[in-house]
């Protein structure tokens, strides 16, 4: 996933309550991750293909997955958000759930004052 685009992303899930961080997995390579209640957390599209997928982690371990989504990878920012908010992770293989649930409170974006600072003046 584009850099600028996973920054909207997390954004935009952070401002419905999701508790989503930018991954950096490689050198130019992101995605999202997605905190889970029980100390999971969910990477969304962090391997460079064109669709749209996550692996469930718990201590580096793999303890589930979300299927290739289907047509995904023509997917605007929106329908990726809507994706990953209606995303059920409760079995090892996760199921997208047909309404995603109501936004909670929005948490605050990571980064604060210094977030221009930290990430080299790249925002858009």
């Amino acid at each position: 996933m584009e850099e600028m685009k996973a920054r909207r992303v997390v954004d935009a899930l952070r401002d419905r309550g999701t508790d989503a961080d930018l991954a950096r997995v490689g050198v130019h390579q992101f995605g999202i991750t997605v905190h889970l209640r029980d100390g999971r957390e969910a990477v969304w599209d962090s391997d460079d293909t064109a669709s749209l997928e996550a692996q469930v982690m718990r201590d580096g371990m793999l303890v589930g997955f979300v299927p290739v989504v289907d047509g995904s990878e023509d997917y605007t920012e929106e329908q990726v958000i809507d994706t990953i908010v209606r995303a059920d992770y409760d079995q090892p293989v996760a199921s997208l759930r047909t309404e995603a649930p109501p936004p909670t409170p929005a948490l605050p974006r990571r980064g604060g004052l210094f977030r221009r600072f930290m990430d080299g003046f790249r925002y858009r």
